[in-house]
């Protein structure tokens, strides 16, 4: 493979698909990173709901609750007194989220114990590495299969002392299961402490307010498959049995000094949130303290909600990613269409999953898909920036010199205006050369360096005629130059700018040779050949070097043109479809029929010159062969015009010497 094959290839906006292939990859590894970032979009979903009323307050013992009753912890009989406030606040039951694993060092728990025969009362439990205290909340009831290794696990548990442990209404493990990123999302509803199952501080709530005496989970292959309190509905779980809490079920909440006057038979949970008393914990709301969040679980049973992570949700969602990047790459070979679709498309991502959510409770993510179509994007773009500023370099490096600075502008603005590689097109062909050049190499001798200057003071003047006509200067050959018009950007009057070039470059020739007569130097003389044909322009050479230029027979002709001119003493020779071109807006004066040297046909050549009177009669006597005749009228027309004697005076010359025994009415010329 080549260099320029090699180059070709990495500046291809296509190769953006390494970059979609290695997103897709580390989609489908799903590594934490990425999870967490997933979990973060999800937290937006969830909290951008409009908060709903639920049947649950929490009641804070707060710093204004310790200036109340004093140093914490309190005496048990105070919260057998709070309990007993709650309920004559019509509370429907209380969980009192404060564990009591240790006796009451006041000796109260006998009169919190008659409280809770009383009031009935749900208390927390911990799950950990060590059994403390009998616990004796009622173990689930499982069905199907071993839940071991299939849900949360805990080798022991943390529970409180008698009578509270035994006198409880229910008893529900309050630990909670954090996301990769240490952020509480879903609570699991189950929790296994050695070979049992049991119920968290939410989940044994929802059945001690239903009445039931039970709760039942069904033990799949892969885990929870139902959790159901037999009087209510199924809860939806995934396999670990986990709920997403739907933070819109907002609860009440008030400090312990400011009960509202009626709880209206709502579930109350009493909580810590005085400073130093417990940690918050963290949440897609933010910090919240632990019994908020065992509201919010309650909450999110109650109102029936089921947030779920679809299992299709993983395949579709790379799937996306896939189509998309692919559309796109596909779209980016029209710049704006490729990035409206992109912006379009990363629009429309977050209202889709929106709908998903607030529709069906679906956790769409769309961060993998947004940010795999901005980097795919940013690859394409970033491929194509480099590769068009490469070559917008390359096309002013390449055309500077040759080109007038506007045309590279252009060329640099938009390079598909470039025909690269060598493609037919038709173009007017210049070809100059100095006349006098021998007396001016005389006049310099031995010094070189002068002669270096005042030729690229010639070339100098000469090129930026050239180029101020939107000419192409293709290269310089000793003392002569090429340039053509209509390539390397399309030129509708190629002609007319190329004759208007030459004629411009004659004025240009009379200034500088004024100015360096000054200088003692002699005059700069100049022929000029112009043809107008189809050619096979573009990049020509070999991978070494290469040159922008043009080949074929109209190049060959222009120059065999150029040198005819000192021949029939003009100084401009145009060729016969150059002529016909400009006739309208510049004279042209036949000169001749000729077959130029290595050319069998012959072509009729012009100059830039009015016409004199008489002269198409001679030219008529010349090619018919009549050449007395035409020898007749030769004083006639030098007289008729005299800009055009030298002409006249060579044609004189060439009717004397006789006309040759195959005229045909074509010169065959024996000379470039």
């Amino acid at each position: 493979m080549t260099k320029d094959q090699i180059k070709k290839i990495v500046w291809n906006p296509w190769t953006a698909l390494i970059t979609l292939s290695v997103i897709l990859a580390v989609r489908i590894a799903d590594p934490s990173f990425v999870e967490s970032v997933r979990l973060r979009y999800f937290d937006t979903l969830v909290t951008s709901q409009p908060a709903k009323d639920i049947p649950v307050s929490v009641v804070n013992i707060d710093e204004a609750t310790l200036d109340k009753l004093g140093q914490f912890p309190f005496p048990r009989d105070y919260y057998a007194n709070i309990i007993k406030d709650l309920y004559a606040h019509d509370a429907g039951l209380v969980v009192f989220n404060v564990l009591m694993p240790e006796k009451d060092r006041f000796k109260q728990d006998a009169i919190l114990g008659k409280a809770m025969e009383q009031f009935p009362t749900v208390l927390p439990a911990v799950a950990g590495q060590k059994n403390k205290n009998e616990s004796h909340g009622s173990p689930v009831q499982k069905v199907g299969q071993d839940p071991a290794g299939k849900v949360v696990e805990y080798p022991g548990l943390l529970s409180n002392v008698e009578p509270q442990s035994s006198l409880a209404a229910g008893v529900g493990i309050v630990n909670t299961f954090p996301e990769i990123d240490g952020v509480v999302r879903r609570m699991p509803l189950v929790i296994m402490v050695g070979e049992d199952l049991y119920p968290s501080l939410a989940m044994e709530t929802l059945r001690v307010a239903a009445g039931d005496t039970r709760i039942q989970v069904k033990i799949g292959e892969d885990g929870v498959e139902a959790l159901r309190v037999p009087k209510l509905s199924k809860i939806n779980t995934d396999s670990l049995s986990r709920v997403w809490i739907d933070w819109s079920a907002t609860p009440k909440e008030y400090s312990y000094t400011e009960l509202p006057k009626s709880f209206d038979k709502g579930i109350v949970i009493v909580g810590l949130s005085a400073a130093g008393l417990a940690n918050p914990v963290a949440t897609a709301r933010g910090e919240v303290w632990p019994q908020y969040l065992q509201a919010a679980t309650l909450g999110t049973m109650l109102s029936g909600t089921t947030i779920q992570r679809p299992d299709w949700a993983d395949r579709a969602e790379i799937l996306a990613l896939a189509v998309l990047g692919i559309a796109l790459l596909f779209l980016t070979r029209w710049t704006y269409v490729g990035l409206i679709s992109g912006v379009i498309a990363i629009g429309i991502l977050y209202p889709v999953s929106q709908y998903m959510y607030s529709h069906y409770l679906w956790l769409v993510d769309i961060t993998a898909i947004s940010v795999g179509i901005v980097l795919v994007l940013l690859h394409a773009y970033g491929v194509k920036f480099v590769s068009e500023f490469l070559q917008k370099q390359q096309i002013k490096k390449q055309f500077g010199s040759y080109l007038s600075p506007d045309l590279v502008a252009k060329l640099q603005k938009n390079p598909e205006l470039l025909v690269l590689g060598g493609e037919e097109q038709e173009l007017s062909i210049m070809f100059t050369d100095v006349r006098g050049f021998t007396s001016i190499s005389e006049f310099y001798g031995k010094d070189v360096q002068g002669l270096t200057k005042i030729m690229n003071r010639y070339m100098t003047a000469m090129t930026k005629t050239i180029l101020e006509n939107d000419g192409t200067l293709d290269k310089y050959i000793g003392d002569a130059q090429m340039a053509f018009w209509n390539a390397p950007l399309d030129n509708t009057k190629h002609c007319k700018d190329a004759v208007k070039a030459a004629l411009e470059m004659l004025g240009s020739l009379d200034g500088f040779n004024r100015e360096i007569a000054e200088e003692g130097t002699p005059p700069f003389g100049m022929g000029i050949g112009i043809n107008t044909g189809v050619v096979v322009v573009g990049n020509m050479g070999s991978e070494q070097r290469f040159d922008y230029t043009c080949l074929g027979d109209a190049v060959n002709l222009a120059s065999r043109l150029e040198g005819q001119s000192k021949n029939y003493g003009v100084l401009i020779v145009l060729g016969p479809v150059t002529a016909e071109r400009v006739r309208d807006e510049y004279p042209v004066f036949e000169l001749d029929n000729i077959a130029v040297k290595g050319k069998k046909e012959g072509v009729t050549i012009y100059t830039v010159e009015t016409s004199s009177l008489g002269h198409e009669e001679f030219l008529k006597h010349y090619y018919s062969g009549d050449w007395p005749k035409a020898l007749q009228m030769i004083d006639y027309c030098k007289g008729q015009h005299p800009n055009m004697k030298d002409y006249y005076s060579i044609m004189e010359q060439r009717l004397q010497s006789g006309k040759p025994a195959d005229w045909a009415g074509t010169y065959v010329a024996t000379s470039k």
